[in-house]
């Protein structure tokens, strides 16, 4: 089997990405996010949702179509949202944590949630210590994935060109940006569509081990 590119650094997404977008993380922050939305809109539950999803999809993140059009302070809904007791759903995943040994190169998280919520869902699956660095939705601004001058400024900071760095991501739009970038990308995802990246798995474990002989 073929070995994965050497890298200097990895960039990786967080949720959906290091765990299984099935397992209620997500979900539970999808409708905490519903709910602030109804309640500091004053809108039914409905009218927040489609608000929630449609700014998501414009904007790369809710947080940013609220603060651009209702004036939503960013530390308020963030604080809120990312409240979802992840101890709770996430066990340590001991696969998960050979997998990440076995990778090669500085490993940083890239997400658009917060520190804190990066923090509490990495002490849950026992791989903390992996990470040097967690870059989060303040890091610019509150400027979401996908953003190439967002990710270029991490490049930068981690003093690394792109053709040294694989971004691993389960959000095809901020792999894009990678691509672009010039740097290596991996896709995790369960679906078999065609792509155009340079490596596809449905987990990173997937990904390690089905490419490491």
């Amino acid at each position: 089997m073929r070995e994965p590119c050497s890298s200097e650094l990895l960039v990786i997404d967080l949720d959906n990405t290091l765990y299984a977008a099935d397992n209620g993380v997500f979900a539970r922050m999808d409708t905490r996010m519903t709910a602030f939305i109804s309640q500091a809109l004053q809108l039914e539950e409905e009218e927040a949702n489609r608000l929630r999803i449609n700014y998501w999809k414009k904007y790369g993140s809710t947080l940013r179509g609220l603060m651009l059009h209702h004036d939503m302070q960013a530390e308020d809904f963030l604080h809120d949202v990312h409240n979802i007791d992840a101890h709770e759903l996430l066990q340590p995943n001991q696969l998960l944590d050979v997998a990440l040994s076995a990778l090669t190169g500085r490993k940083v998280i890239h997400t658009n949630g917060t520190c804190e919520h990066a923090e509490c869902i990495l002490s849950a699956l026992g791989v903390r210590h992996h990470f040097e660095t967690i870059y989060d939705i303040r890091y610019n601004e509150y400027f979401p994935k996908p953003c190439a001058n967002t990710l270029k400024m991490l490049l930068d900071d981690e003093g690394v060109s792109p053709a040294q760095v694989l971004v691993l991501d389960d959000m095809q739009e901020n792999l894009a940006v990678a691509q672009k970038l010039g740097a290596k990308t991996c896709w995790i995802s369960s679906q078999h569509d065609a792509h155009h990246w340079d490596y596809q798995a449905s987990s990173l474990e997937a990904f390690v081990f089905d490419t490491i002989a």
